[in-house]
């Protein structure tokens, strides 16, 4: 059972041409990091664009890294939770629920956390900013304790570190060329970056990732990039990939304001 999932990592040439079985569609969408407001209209895109896209078996699939950085990572998780009460929904756990979830318990992570991103996940969930300037480590691991919803930390608790789907396989960072599936570590998963990034040989599947910000899509001959940089270029991008197809879906920040949806072909 588990040998055709290992030659993922074995650098063995796989097919030129990744496709999905018969009657499914899927879309991935990349790091929200608490842009509810982009993560909002691009769920109502992605429900006209399957509707017009006519039936199909279709999977949603959130890449990691829902929170911090942006301004409602609370808002963020509270959507997602409503959109999988009608829409199957899967979620890969990101480097940032990783923190947070540890964050509980150590102060040194919390620490850490607190550095990239974490203060805005905070007061997203109505920590004041006074409560929140004048706490210690150990005060704010009470406060979150308080103010973080239990089912909100057992709902990331269960996030996946990879899901496979027809030809594609899904992570949030990246996989370790060096090692096999059994040897692969859930910190690698969700942190790695040049040894994945630069790997040339193709996988036996296609690898869709988040984690690394690019510009625009990443699209290699191994690999597809779609962090496109939520809260650092105003892009939240999905991946839509159906039989052999694949396109992509984006809610993008105006200059003058307000978001508008941006539908394009693969580049390959």
């Amino acid at each position: 059972m588990f040998k055709p999932i290992r030659d993922i990592f074995s650098g063995k040439s796989g097919k030129k041409h990744a496709s999905l079985p018969a009657g499914q569609r899927v879309y991935a969408i990349g790091d929200i990091h608490g842009r509810h407001d982009l993560f909002d209209e691009l769920i109502k895109a992605i429900e006209a664009d399957d509707k017009d896209a006519g039936p199909a078996e279709t999977t949603v699939i959130l890449m990691g890294d829902l929170i911090d950085r942006g301004p409602d990572s609370a808002g963020v998780v509270k959507l997602a939770r409503l959109w999988e009460e009608y829409r199957n929904v899967r979620y890969l756990t990101g480097n940032h629920e990783e923190m947070f979830l540890e964050s509980f318990k150590d102060t040194d992570v919390l620490r850490h956390f607190l550095k990239h991103g974490g203060r805005e996940t905070i007061l997203s969930y109505g920590v004041t900013k006074k409560e929140f300037n004048t706490a210690t480590l150990e005060d704010l691991q009470i406060i979150m304790k308080d103010k973080v919803p239990k089912s909100d930390r057992k709902f990331m608790k269960a996030f996946e570190d990879m899901i496979i789907i027809g030809d594609y396989l899904f992570v949030h960072a990246g996989v370790n060329p060096k090692r096999e599936l059994d040897d692969q570590k859930a910190r690698e998963l969700r942190w790695i970056r040049d040894p994945f990034l630069n790997h040339k040989d193709r996988y036996s599947h296609m690898i869709v990732h988040g984690h690394t910000i690019f510009e625009d899509v990443d699209e290699r001959k191994n690999r597809i990039g779609i962090d496109t940089g939520a809260y650092r270029f105003g892009k939240l991008t999905a991946i839509v990939l159906e039989g052999t197809e694949r396109r992509y879906v984006q809610a993008v920040e105006k200059k003058k304001g307000g978001i508008k949806i941006v539908k394009k072909d693969s580049a390959k």
